[in-house]
């Protein structure tokens, strides 16, 4: 949000400051959403819900790159480390340091809950869900209480 208020100031309220603004909430908040839910089926819909409203920002931001002719810098390898902060207090009209910060967090970010999907979906698989579960429990509480 804050890119967005300092950065076009010629487009400040457009439609794609909105977009980007609701696409980084919506990433938010639907992990938050899903992690806060009972159903393991449900988390990983709403993770992936997070995912592609990342994925929609993470575009914005090359959109935003290639438009203005800024170069960001990819720094993705494993023992790499961010090596600046996103507002360059020296010149903080300079997009360039924050286009770059923010294209490689959502990318970390994206990665993680690409991990984070898998494993859900891989738990699902050997645990089932929350339904199933809860149709076991039911069973079992039957079987015991009425003795068949």
């Amino acid at each position: 949000m804050q890119f967005c208020k300092k950065f076009p100031p010629s487009v400040r309220y457009s439609r794609t400051v909105d977009q980007m603004i609701q696409a980084a909430r919506s990433g938010k908040q639907n992990i938050v959403e899903g992690y806060l839910g009972k159903s393991r089926k449900t988390y990983i819909k709403l993770l992936s819900v997070a995912r592609a409203s990342l994925g929609e920002l993470l575009e914005d931001y090359y959109d935003y790159a290639r438009t203005h002719s800024v170069k960001f810098r990819e720094n993705l390898g494993k023992s790499s480390r961010l090596s600046f902060l996103p507002l360059n207090p020296l010149n903080p009209l300079n997009p360039e340091p924050s286009v770059s910060y923010l294209i490689n967090l959502i990318r970390r970010a994206n990665y993680l809950l690409d991990c984070q999907i898998a494993s859900l979906e891989e738990k699902f698989m050997k645990e089932g869900g929350f339904t199933e579960n809860l149709a076991q429990k039911r069973r079992t509480y039957r079987f015991k209480t009425k003795g068949y």
